[in-house]
Parts: structure tokens; sequence; C-alpha cells
């Protein structure tokens, strides 16, 4: 077999993640595009372990410890992204930038910035 069909193959589905993860704004589909880039890695670990034809199968090990990793990590991002759907409405990315704080703890939105200031007006 040779390297450069599953190399080349891992960097197209690389580049695809990427993509997804720079340019989309749903939150759901970055995960998504999390998993292609994992994914992609995998390839290349089961592909170069093939290729050096190791007898203690490394590469495939790593790739299970990854599959796993993968796995709890997408558990987790979306049991995040559907607890911040529930609050929001939204899973939209842009608008994750609503629930920062500003330097003084009073979350960063306009009611709250006219309330603190409604508080140091009275003060």
């Amino acid at each position: 077999m040779h390297l450069a069909y599953p190399a080349v193959l891992a960097v197209l589905l690389f580049c695809v993640g990427l993509y997804g993860v720079l340019a989309r704004r749903n939150a759901i589909l970055v995960l998504m595009s999390v998993e292609l880039m994992l994914n992609a890695v995998n390839l290349n670990l089961v592909a170069f372990d093939v290729w050096m034809r190791d007898t203690l199968h490394a590469g495939q090990a790593l790739t299970l410890f990854t599959i796993a990793i993968a796995a709890a990590e997408i558990g987790i991002g979306l049991a995040i992204v559907l607890m911040v759907y529930r609050n929001r409405g939204t899973s939209d990315v842009d608008r994750l930038r609503d629930t920062a704080e500003g330097p003084d703890g009073i979350p960063d939105t306009p009611d709250a910035t006219a309330q603190a200031q409604k508080a140091e007006a009275t003060a």
C-alpha cells in the first residue's frame, strides 16, 4: 500500500474540518468539524502504523485512545451546546459572546451595563 493515498485523504479531511471550524457559526457544525479533524489524525496514525509494519501496533492503539477521547469530548460538547440552546434559544457561536462578564464581574450586556450605571449614580 502506498502511503500517499491515505495521507492525501487525511490532509483533505483535515482541511475540510479546519474550514468548518473557522467558517461555521453553528456550534454543532463546529463540533462536527472538530470530529473530522480528529478522524484525519486517526487515518494518519493507522496508515503510518501499517506502513512501518510495527509489531506492537502502537498507531492503532493510539487511534483507539483518540477515539475514546473524541467520544468524551463530543458528549461534553453537546451537553454544553444543549444547555446554551435552552438558555439562549440559539446555538450561534457569535452570540455566545453575550455570556462574557465584564472586568467587575457584571455580565457584559446592555441591560446589565444600564443597571450598573444606575447603581453607581444612586450610590
